[in-house]
């Protein structure tokens, strides 16, 4: 089940990067494999698929497509009704569940430009990536409690994990201070984190981030992804290495991997 997971976690980083969503969903064997990913035992599996589905379902036009798709609402309500779930991964799949089961209201262009925006004002237009180095991130455990962390942080928009270098990118709002999800961060006792920034040579070095002296907004839900206007990270100290976008060629290839591994894995 490790070659399921770490291809199940890499399709969730794709996406993550919402140029990539409407891709994976047009290909014919993703959204299959993600499906019979739903049956599985493994709770790490179910819950980097879910993910992936809840990434995947915040671009409006994906979300009659994975409605539709053979065998999806039946293995969400399964996995409802399926006992010794843990609390995040019910949570995650009645959320998901949620999302696809609700009539799609299509809203005319001249109202969606005059639909109030997200952010405070004017000047908060655009979201910013920063790259963490978090200390302790050491097991699937440890991520766990740094996704809990990070997912209470009122302005987060999406975070992408690379385990083997301890480092996390998150998406935030443009108006929300680094030094909060350090404080985050800091508050499960076990982590704590610096910022990845690049000096005026091109080096990468760490920036130790003092705690928040202001509360932490704390999110209620899971936040609705911000328009994706790319913005360079704000850091006085200096610029944050952001994960480069997971990027397709012409042909998909990645999905296409993705696809042949769950063909040969499921279908026999």
């Amino acid at each position: 089940m490790n070659d399921a997971l770490s291809v199940v976690g890499q399709l969730r980083d794709l996406a993550s990067e919402p140029q990539n969503r409407e891709a994976i969903v047009q290909d014919q064997g993703c959204l299959p494999g993600l499906v019979l990913f739903l049956d599985v035992q493994d709770q790490d599996v179910l819950f980097a698929a879910l993910q992936t589905l809840r990434y995947l379902a915040e671009l409006p036009h994906n979300i009659p497509t994975m409605s539709n798709e053979l065998g999806m609402m039946v293995s969400l309500e399964n996995l409802i009704d399926r006992e010794g779930l843990s609390v995040e991964v019910l949570a995650l799949t009645k959320e998901v569940y949620g999302i696809l089961s609700a009539p799609v209201r299509r809203t005319p262009e001249r109202e969606r430009r005059k639909k109030p925006q997200f952010f405070i004002n004017s000047s908060n237009k655009k979201a910013k990536s920063v790259t963490l180095h978090i200390q302790g991130l050491d097991s699937t455990d440890q991520r766990g409690l740094c996704e809990e962390a990070l997912l209470k942080v009122k302005g987060v928009i999406s975070f992408t994990f690379q385990m083997a270098s301890k480092r996390c990118t998150v998406r935030i709002r443009s108006d929300l201070a680094t030094e909060s999800l350090a404080s985050a961060i800091a508050e499960t006792k076990v982590l704590s984190a610096k910022q990845v920034v690049k000096n005026e040579a091109g080096d990468e070095v760490l920036i130790s981030l003092n705690p928040s002296p202001v509360e932490v907004q704390q999110n209620s839900a899971l936040p609705d992804y911000l328009p994706e206007e790319e913005d360079s990270p704000e850091k006085d100290l200096g610029r944050a290495v952001s994960r480069p976008a997971a990027k397709l060629d012409g042909n998909g290839s990645w999905i296409t991997s993705a696809a042949s591994f769950l063909t040969k894995t499921f279908y026999w």
